[in-house]
């Protein structure tokens, strides 16, 4: 199964993740979300695979955020959607998702779910018999 990587060059977490996919041989398909902004059905797919909605996906740290910040709350979902597909440094990075999941950053723990099954068992038994 290849998982989207959405990314922008300039990002730190991006290219760490990024190196780590092709160490583990993950297949993936970048995507520059500058060069080639998501679409309003892009990231409504993605907020289907949110745990806490609009919340995940919006980087309070990017620096226009400080723009929308009182704005946002008010916002219907809608409008928020278009916010996000106007000004794509809204969303926190890189976004990594398959059919079934959705990384949101980059944490090494938690995008080995990218791995096929077997190789995690395979790692999960190599660890307990480290022990």
């Amino acid at each position: 199964m290849t998982v989207n990587f959405f990314m922008t060059t300039s990002c730190t977490s991006c290219r760490r993740a990024k190196i780590w996919l092709e160490n583990h041989q993950v297949e993936f398909k970048e995507r520059n979300i500058y060069a080639d902004p998501l679409d309003k059905e892009e990231i409504k797919a993605l907020l289907r695979l949110c745990e806490n909605g609009t919340e995940d996906l919006i980087s309070t740290r990017c620096h226009i955020f400080k723009d929308f910040k009182n704005k946002i709350n008010r916002m219907s979902l809608s409008k928020v959607i278009d916010l996000l597909v106007t000004h794509p440094e809204l969303l926190k990075q890189p976004i990594l998702v398959d059919d079934k999941r959705i990384e949101i950053g980059f944490h090494d723990d938690e995008i080995r779910t990218f791995l096929p099954k077997e190789v995690r068992r395979m790692q999960l038994e190599r660890m307990l018999n480290q022990a």
